[in-house]
């Protein structure tokens, strides 16, 4: 299992974490109780399994019309 960091672009309201937790929590090979969208601090963290490509969330993610401006993967 891995662990992703998604810096995004500042969120300014509580609808937009709503959607981009319904994004990220809709993927299979996300740990769904692992997804934490942070809104002060603009982030998205969450525990996938390892033969999945991170990038297909941040697709997601940039789909809803929000921009990842740095990933992480541990």
């Amino acid at each position: 299992m891995k662990k992703a960091e998604f810096k995004l672009e500042e969120l300014s309201c509580p609808s937009c974490l709503m959607k981009i937790d319904k994004a990220v929590k809709s993927h299979k090979e996300v740990v769904k109780s692992s997804v934490n969208v942070m809104f002060n601090s603009s982030k998205v963290t969450f525990d996938f399994n390892d033969d999945f490509d991170v990038n297909i969330v941040k697709e997601s993610i940039e789909k809803l019309g929000f921009d990842v401006l740095k990933v992480n993967v541990k």
